[in-house]
């Protein structure tokens, strides 16, 4: 008798278990439920749409005509898909790690104890709230070779700014310039990793003898490679993406220059490009090919980046 008792009141705690974990259940899902119909509604179905009109012939005001894989044979022997696709590069692996390096060493700063340190982390970090439009408008008069604020600070030393944005040359390293001014966000974020790293390990390589050169290598950058590698890939992403900056250099050019991506298409960016073949060209089923190659490149680049990764990356703080 009181083993069939004891069975049934395991058998009635077990059902009352499982019905609060539906519930549980019931409510994660309800509270979910806008994120789900806002991904279902604006991320979902624009991919799928994106990959069917891809493999046709669309332009809103028609409907769509099935093209197969003409877009995308196009698109592989575009040649201003190959010159957006180059200048796409320079900033993903020229420009990016740029940016990263000066976070980092802004981090480095920040992280050490001195008065003020509140003012500069606010100083430092305030850049990066600016909207990116206002900031490329700025930057494109403090670049100016002529009247610019950084050619005034620079003429009386007999040094002459090259033009940021008429010169072919120096627009993307104009366009770094403006990024690297803008590096508070990761800045931050290599802060907080910083501030991480166990005090210890520098107490006890500092009794050894190593100097603050092998401290921050054989230290402070194995303690901090998960956040390298983060701000890696995810700049990495952007950088595919590069778009506003490029586009409101290359506006100050004429209206031509503007949709062909500045002076000799050295402001033409792969999202510009597809950009002007959605709204100006209206060849939205070539836009759309040029979104899925985009996607399937990023995702590459991204699995590329953690395999390569996995064996220099520490989590282990410990």
């Amino acid at each position: 008798m009181k083993k069939a008792n004891a069975m049934a009141n395991g058998k009635a705690i077990r059902k009352k278990k499982s019905a609060l974990q539906k519930r549980y259940i019931l409510v994660g899902i309800l509270f979910a439920m806008p994120w789900f119909i806002g991904f279902l509604l604006f991320q979902l179905y624009p991919i799928i749409s994106a990959v069917y009109h891809s493999f046709t012939e669309y332009n809103v005001f028609n409907p769509p005509k099935w093209v197969g894989l003409a877009n995308y044979i196009e698109l592989f022997s575009d040649k201003s898909v190959l010159k957006a696709f180059g200048n796409t590069l320079f900033m993903a692996f020229i420009g990016m790690p740029v940016g990263l390096a000066v976070a980092l060493l802004v981090a480095l700063l920040l992280n050490m104890k001195v008065k003020g340190l509140s003012v500069f982390r606010t100083v430092y970090y305030l850049p990066s709230v600016v909207p990116v439009v206002a900031a490329a408008a700025v930057f494109i008069w403090i670049l100016n070779p002529e009247y610019g604020l950084l050619a005034n600070v620079l003429r009386p030393f007999g040094i002459v700014l090259p033009s940021f944005v008429y010169n072919p040359a120096y627009t993307k390293p104009g366009l770094i310039i403006m990024d690297t001014w803008r590096c508070g966000q990761s800045a931050i974020i290599f802060l907080a990793a910083l501030q991480a790293v166990p005090q210890s390990y520098y107490e006890a390589s500092t009794l050894d003898g190593a100097n603050a050169f092998r401290r921050f290598f054989h230290i402070t950058l194995p303690c901090i490679s998960p956040t390298i590698l983060f701000l890696f890939v995810t700049g990495i992403i952007n950088a595919f993406q590069y778009f506003t900056q490029g586009f409101v250099f290359a506006s100050v050019t004429n209206a031509t220059q503007r949709q062909t991506g500045g002076p000799a298409n050295s402001l033409l960016f792969y999202s510009t490009y597809l950009y002007n073949n959605a709204f100006s060209y209206l060849r939205f089923g070539y836009a759309s090919a040029l979104a899925i190659v985009l996607l399937l490149v990023i995702i590459v680049t991204t699995l590329l980046s953690f395999k390569i990764s996995r064996r220099s990356i520490n989590y282990n703080l410990e």
